[in-house]
């Protein structure tokens, strides 16, 4: 954390985008700590990602107009390339009706690669999200209409295993490791998959109305038994642990509308955050929770923010920062 913005103990810095704002991803270099791609949800074709960074000298957000780029339909999901180091191109990808891969360069952002997943037609079924795999940077995972998941061999462009992971839709996915994924869907269920065999799934939970679908997909990088998962039109969080499948470990209970996202601490086992229709973000500490089925337990810390929260993400390089989208706005919390 620099010093001169220590100093200010500001707690909330804000970006006003013209548009209302969805997709949003936190830089995941060392050396790029306060930049951020904010993607616009406008409901027709023309929209666009913006690259700002917190100036650490006058405390404000700046858009890099340079690196701004137009985007078919509003992205479902955007992320920087998982790249601590900065040892790898400067890569960010971005979901929508295709899987595509921009570089950021100095004097601007350039699209390296449009994938599409249908073998047998140019158009490819709307994805719904993606995971970028944190220990094979190369691999990449998306989520899609069409029920199936596709993993990614970015380097090469090509696919390296497309499986029919759900009954319906797929919404979300999240890797638990190297060559393990799992994914969320209309159908209800939380599955997961091990690549080594591909022929089968776990069923880790079911809705407890049946096909009521699930819509997010937390899974947590510090301790990979515990996954959290977000049922639409919900108003809780369903926190699992795949030693012990279709029971949850534990419900968040205190949001007083839907919830729409969710997000892990990248340092820390015990502590996620959510973010719902309330206009609320709340951290959550699960170290005191107690098995199975405990609705008991409070945030540690409630924001409000201006309006519903359609997005959350949590730095993994200055993991005190989290950041959310409502309206226009993104804004960056220091928790």
């Amino acid at each position: 954390m620099d010093g001169r913005l220590n100093d200010r103990r500001a707690e909330i810095y804000t970006y006003d985008s013209e548009n209302i704002v969805y997709g949003l991803s936190w830089s995941n270099r060392r050396d790029k700590k306060f930049r951020l791609a904010v993607g616009t949800f406008i409901e027709e074709y023309d929209n666009y990602v913006e690259i700002i960074t917190l100036d650490d000298t006058t405390c404000k957000f700046t858009s890099d107009a340079q690196l701004a780029f137009q985007h078919p339909y509003p992205p479902t999901k955007i992320m920087f390339m998982p790249d601590k180091e900065g040892a790898q191109p400067d890569l960010l990808a971005t979901t929508g009706d295709y899987l595509r891969i921009w570089q950021l360069k100095e004097d601007g952002t350039q699209l390296v690669k449009l994938l599409n997943n249908n073998k047998n037609s140019e158009f490819c079924a709307p994805l719904t999200s993606f995971d970028w795999n944190e220990t094979d940077l190369n691999r990449l995972g998306t989520s899609s209409i069409d029920t199936t998941c596709t993993i990614w061999d970015i380097e090469k462009g090509v696919v390296d295993t497309q499986l029919i992971a759900h009954d319906k839709e797929v919404y979300d996915i999240a890797w638990g490791g190297v060559g393990v994924f799992a994914s969320v869907s209309a159908d209800g269920s939380v599955r997961v998959f091990d690549l080594r065999d591909k022929e089968h799934s776990t069923i880790i939970y079911d809705s407890p109305q049946p096909d009521t679908p699930l819509l997010r997909l937390g899974w947590n990088k510090q301790d990979p038994r515990y996954m959290a998962t977000v049922l639409m039109d919900s108003t809780k969080v369903v926190i699992l642990d795949i030693r012990y499948p279709t029971l949850p470990v534990a419900e968040l209970q205190r949001h007083q509308a839907p919830v729409n996202a969710v997000a892990w601490a990248p340092h820390s086992s015990c502590h996620i955050c959510s973010a719902g229709d309330d206009a609320q973000a709340l951290i959550w500490d699960l170290s005191s929770m107690s098995h199975p089925m405990d609705q008991s337990l409070d945030p540690i810390l409630a924001y409000s923010a201006g309006a519903e929260v359609n997005q959350l993400q949590w730095s993994t390089t200055q993991p005190d920062w989290v950041a959310i989208c409502f309206a226009n706005k993104t804004q960056i919390l220091r928790v």
